[in-house]
């Protein structure tokens, strides 16, 4: 049997594992494992939201700290997570043990994904809220508006589409990095695609890379439609962004400032 051949029986086992249906059934099955790396992506990804964008949005709105937050993110992008994730296993704390419904080296897996999480939205928060238009943030002041106000009516709001920027990004990311909880016996579809390597059964492994590339892309276009649904701007070809803030501008004005 020549090379094609080969990879042509494969693709066609590969998708036999897909269609059937105890593959997607019991405590290994697809759905199982499927429901254990969405789990942990959304927990890492919510934990991370909660830690770095109230910071990277506050030193945004202050204009401070700009070199401190870009840079830590760049250190944060430069560190492997496996090898944090294996340091994390191999330390007493927090190690392999169970946790909760996220199994075995659960609390190290989350660590890791949270630190990874990190750099795009601490980076991509702090950038939105700097490249608010001056011409703005002027308007609002001259309309006697607190820092405060100025934050949440103007620049939070005119932020948004690049801090969904930076979430689409690190939930694609943290989604497809949750796979390697398997390298340390975790949860999560990566336990299919390693188990079948295992065993020499390719079709196995290759069908978890399938099912993981498949829901990134989902999420991928979850996100990115999320991320048009907050923009409060017109996107069109035709309209300057600048005027587009002007526009946006004029409205904030408008609003009553008290409150």
């Amino acid at each position: 049997m020549d090379g094609g051949d080969a990879l042509m029986e494969l693709f066609a086992e590969t998708w036999q594992y897909l269609l059937d249906p105890d593959s997607w059934t019991g405590a290994g099955g697809f759905v199982a494992r499927l429901l254990e790396q969405l789990l942990l992506t959304a927990t890492a990804l919510v934990a991370a939201m909660l830690l770095g964008l109230p910071l990277a949005l506050w030193l945004g709105h202050i204009g401070r700290g700009g070199f401190l937050a870009v840079n830590v993110s760049n250190v944060g992008r430069a560190v492997p997570t496996f090898a944090l994730l294996a340091l994390l296993v191999a330390a007493d704390w927090p190690g392999s043990a169970d946790f909760g419904p996220y199994g075995r080296a659960g609390l190290a897996t989350l660590i890791a994904l949270v630190l990874f999480a990190l750099p795009p939205l601490i980076t991509n928060g702090y950038v939105a809220m700097r490249e608010v238009s001056p011409d703005v943030l002027e308007a609002a002041d001259g309309m006697g508006m607190s820092s405060a106000q100025r934050f949440w009516r103007v620049e939070l709001p005119l932020a948004l589409p690049v801090v969904a920027s930076g979430v689409r990004l690190a939930l694609v990311q943290v989604w497809a990095t949750a796979t390697i909880a398997a390298l340390v016996a975790g949860p999560g579809l990566g336990r299919i695609i390693t188990e079948g390597f295992a065993r020499n059964d390719y079709a196995q492994g290759m069908a978890g890379a399938v099912v993981v590339a498949v829901v990134a892309l989902v999420l991928e276009v979850a996100a990115a439609a999320l991320q048009r649904a907050v923009d409060p701007m017109p996107r069109g070809p035709s309209p300057d962004r600048d005027e587009a803030l002007s526009v946006r501008s004029a409205t904030v004005t408008e609003a009553p400032t008290g409150g």
